[in-house]
């Protein structure tokens, strides 16, 4: 930390916040920075730079690249992730493993799939409930996928067998999830949801159990999309066996 002398210092919970508070841009990590400093119990002396060049002038004067910049008892601190350090709070890492996506898209599955259920049924927990989660998860998943289909498909050929073959395969997967499970919602045209949920789950089932149980390779999975730092394995396994099990169930029910 670097002292500035020239920042106040009479009250130890008091700090001093420079940010961009602009016409057309207020710096969100700014907001943060203020609010968590309050919830904090801190005083805020909020200094707002309006111009671009009165920012560049302030980034110049203390030697920093960024804004905000927080000062506590004469001292600068940091940024915002800079902050929450100080304070003793968790800083995420941009690289470290996170459920937290699977988590979301599989629980707000299960909550759809509950709603769905009481509306045309009347009953929270069904048959169709489990029917209605498996559909509706499948889609949630394919959301995630087709918001940048070219990095899943990077993602996806690192391990899908088939892909390797046909790379085409890896572009198609994600679409051809999203139609099965939107027609399963609807229990339309089990002749085109059902063959393309046994193919894709059976196949992806395969890959992954190869690749993670037989070659032990440490790999991130595609499932979530292809940003995700979700590791390969269980949860890959458990999305493409879902969906091999629900076609199998809507084939002979």
């Amino acid at each position: 930390m670097n002292d500035m002398s020239s920042v106040p210092t009479t009250n130890e919970k008091t700090a001093t916040v420079y940010r961009m508070v602009m016409e057309k841009h207020v710096c969100p990590f700014g907001l943060k920075t203020v609010h968590l400093l309050k919830k904090q119990g801190y005083e805020v002396d909020d200094h707002h730079l309006t111009t671009r060049e009165e920012t560049d002038a302030f980034r110049d004067k203390y030697g920093v690249k960024t804004t905000p910049q927080t000062f506590i008892g004469g001292q600068r601190v940091g940024g915002y992730e800079e902050l929450r350090e100080y304070f003793g709070k968790p800083v995420k890492d941009p690289d470290a493993t996170s459920y937290k996506p699977v988590i979301a898209i599989f629980g707000m599955g299960a909550l759809m799939a509950l709603a769905v259920s009481w509306l045309l049924a009347g009953v929270l927990l069904s048959v169709l409930t489990a029917e209605l989660f498996i559909a509706i998860s499948m889609c949630l998943l394919a959301i995630q996928k087709l918001l940048d289909v070219g990095s899943f498909a990077t993602m996806f050929l690192g391990y899908d067998l088939l892909a390797r073959r046909w790379v085409p395969y890896a572009y198609l997967y994600p679409f051809g999830e999203g139609l099965a499970g939107v027609l399963m919602v609807a229990h339309a045209f089990d002749w085109i949801s059902v063959p393309i949920a046994l193919f894709i789950g059976g196949v992806g089932a395969v890959s992954v159990f190869y690749a993670v149980y037989v070659q032990k390779r440490e790999l991130k999975c595609a499932c979530v999309g292809g940003g995700s730092n979700v590791p390969l394995g269980f949860v890959s396994l458990t999305e493409n066996v879902m969906m091999f099990a629900m076609g199998l169930w809507m084939l002979f029910t």
